[in-house]
Parts: structure tokens; sequence; C-alpha cells
């Protein structure tokens, strides 16, 4: 009996998933708390960040079929 119980105690199969869980866990709170913490503004500066993205892109584009 002692033996099954002290292989038990010794096996660590599953501990990787709950370190990825516990990272994952961590990670969702910090991103939760910096969002309400920023009140909207981070969105905002993302927002605004992909939309220059995009109208580069959209220029690039229009400049490479004028190119054609």
């Amino acid at each position: 009996m002692n033996e099954t119980i002290n292989k038990f105690i010794k096996d660590e199969s599953g501990q990787g998933i709950t370190e990825y869980g516990a990272i994952l866990a961590f990670v969702a709170i910090l991103v939760a708390v910096v969002f309400s913490i920023t009140q909207g503004a981070l969105s905002a500066a993302i927002s605004k960040a992909f939309s220059a993205v995009v109208s580069q892109l959209n220029a690039l584009s229009s400049a490479a079929a004028a190119a054609s």
C-alpha cells in the first residue's frame, strides 16, 4: 500500500498542464487589470495603430497596382 501511495506522490505526469493553466490564468488576469486601468484608452490606441497599418497597406497596394 505504501508503495502505491509513494508512486502516486512522485508521479509528475500532469504537472505541465497545470503550470500552463496557471500561467494562462495569470496572463488573463493581467490583461483584464491593464484594460480596466486604462479605461478604454488602450483599445483606442490599438485600433488607431491597426487603422494606420491598414491605410499604409492600402497605399502600397494602390502604388503596386499603378506600377504594373
